[in-house]
């Protein structure tokens, strides 16, 4: 398992819940996928391009003292069953991230003075997204 991973529950009908684990140090050891609701938990892949009519590969722009991150070229949408759950910014030795909400909007503003930064978004639906 690699820093920064993100794990989902994969449990089946009822027993899926909504957990994630994120991997925060490089593991080597060969051990099995972490376990939640009975059923080893789901590796989410990083998506870097948009397929479909929803845009959810996160758009970073330089603003005075740190970054804008907006999801999508076209904001993506923010409702009850399909959302944007957070949007994070990472340089070589911060990660910052904001937690969201349906109906709010899907932008973030992130003050740092690195310039060599990434952003990743999840939606509750299509996964994660990287730019």
């Amino acid at each position: 398992m690699k820093m920064g991973e993100l794990f989902v529950c994969a449990g089946a009908g009822e027993t899926k819940c909504d957990c994630m684990i994120e991997i925060l140090t490089d593991c080597e050891c060969e051990s099995t996928p972490p376990i939640c609701c009975g059923y080893p938990m789901k590796l989410v892949e990083e998506k870097t391009a948009d397929q479909g009519k929803e845009k959810h590969v996160p758009v970073i722009t330089p603003v005075d003292g740190g970054y804008e991150v907006k999801v999508g070229e076209v904001p993506h949408p923010m409702l009850e069953k399909h959302f944007i759950s957070f949007i994070e910014l990472s340089t070589s030795n911060e990660i910052y991230r904001k937690f969201l909400m349906p109906d709010e909007e899907p932008v973030a503003f992130f003050y740092t003075k690195n310039e060599a930064v990434s952003a990743r978004a999840f939606c509750n639906i299509h996964g994660l997204w990287k730019a």
